[in-house]
């Protein structure tokens, strides 16, 4: 891979930890105003959950979704938002014909969806969109200002080239929804940004932590879609059994924490109790610890700067029995020393390495190659494709074309199953 990445963008006084509470959103007694991008998946029902539960506190102005045409017309039924929208075209129209006596704006596609990530009546932009899709969104939000509470890591890995420049010219801020990466963000308040010696992501070691190398061929996605620990969607629920998941999050805390990849830093942790942890010069580590459920972290960021009471993820120290650590097995999990390679390039390849993943992903889901075949089709499209070290908008789109139809082409050349 050519080029190498010389620095993180420096995002300054854009990073929440960086700043006073005077870039809190709103008035406490104001309900803040929300729009929450990818409403019908996992992250999105969880947010519209803590809604739910809060109140008066909390106003959702827009929702927008893939395809899921019956679960958002049952959303708009509970929020009454004064905008839906369906990326699928074709769907929007059963959409619009349920919510045809209904006083909200039916939008349909992908451009409309960005259109309500700037909108001028948001306090706060909710980017739970699943895969590069969220690209967009993300830059809308942050073009307009908004502050952007970003659960969509792959917005951060195929475009954080884009974002620095961006966030030294708004005041919007990003707010990290991921456990890990908001647990990183809460650790970071202890401490100066140059007091920091290394950030520590955690990883539950997904299903296959103990199972036989030898048998990796044979995981099928039903064993694979079996995490020990978090209910997710089948897409983050197969990354995490790879480790790819844990990759992105490499990539993604470079950008997101401005640091090199040298200082950031996995450790296997099964019980998923310690979220991740930062390590001080003085040798102090910070770190957050819940039981793993992500209305946790969703609450933290919808509320920003000011904590609220909940008991999600609360734990009984008293009945906790351990907490373990141990190095990864690379071996084991060769995405994550490609993870590695990917962020200290930089540029586009951080983007082939998520669009490989995710046609790779896909289909492996329909059976059409083995488990280990995901890493394969995702470090044959990073080797092939040429890195663009300063990219545009268009340098990435692009990238992402390519390692889309590099990997589709191995996809179709494989004898799988």
């Amino acid at each position: 891979m050519a080029g190498v990445r010389d620095s993180c963008p420096t995002f300054g006084t854009n990073l929440p930890w960086n700043s006073n509470t005077s870039g809190s959103l709103n008035n406490c007694m104001t309900p803040r105003r929300i729009v929450l991008l990818g409403s019908t998946g996992s992250i999105g029902r969880s947010t519209l959950d803590v809604v739910r539960r809060h109140p008066g506190r909390l106003e959702v102005i827009a929702l927008a979704a893939h395809s899921n045409a019956e679960l958002l017309a049952e959303q708009y039924q509970q929020f009454r938002p004064e905008y839906v929208c369906l990326v699928d075209s074709n769907r929007s129209r059963l959409l619009a014909e349920r919510l045809k006596d209904k006083p909200v704006k039916v939008l349909s596609g992908e451009a409309e969806m960005v259109q309500l990530a700037a909108l001028d009546s948001a306090d706060l932009i909710v980017n739970a969109v699943v895969g590069a899709a969220g690209l967009r969104a993300s830059l809308a939000a942050v073009k307009s200002g908004r502050h952007l509470a970003l659960a969509n890591k792959e917005s951060l890995v195929t475009g954080g080239p884009l974002f620095g420049p961006l966030m030294k010219k708004n005041e919007g801020k990003i707010l990290p929804i991921d456990s890990e990466h908001s647990a990183i963000w809460q650790a970071l308040v202890c401490g100066k940004a140059d007091e920091v010696r290394s950030i520590i992501l955690t990883a539950s070691g997904g299903p296959f932590r103990d199972y036989p190398l030898e048998r990796f061929a044979e995981i099928t996605p039903r064993q694979a879609l079996a995490h020990p620990t978090w209910k997710m969607g089948p897409k983050i629920t197969i990354d995490s059994a790879t480790m790819v998941n844990k990759g992105l999050e490499i990539i993604e805390a470079t950008t997101l924490f401005s640091l090199p990849t040298e200082k950031v830093k996995v450790v296997i942790h099964p019980q998923s109790i310690v979220h991740s942890m930062v390590e001080f010069i003085d040798s102090s580590i910070i770190a957050q610890l819940s039981k793993p459920d992500m209305r946790l972290p969703i609450t933290y960021a919808l509320f920003w700067p000011e904590r609220v009471e909940s008991d999600y993820g609360r734990l009984d120290l008293d009945t906790l029995s351990s907490l373990t650590f141990e190095k990864p097995d690379f071996n084991r999990f060769p995405s994550l020393e490609l993870a590695y390679s990917v962020a200290k390039t930089g540029g586009t390849a951080p983007a082939v390495f998520n669009a490989a993943n995710e046609v790779a992903v896909d289909a492996f889901l329909k059976g059409s190659v083995r488990f280990t075949g995901i890493t394969d089709i995702i470090e044959d499209a990073v080797a092939k494709i040429a890195v663009v070290s300063n990219p545009k908008l268009d340098d990435i789109l692009q990238a992402d074309s390519e390692a889309r139809k590099i990997a589709g082409e191995r996809v179709g050349q494989s004898t799988c199953c």
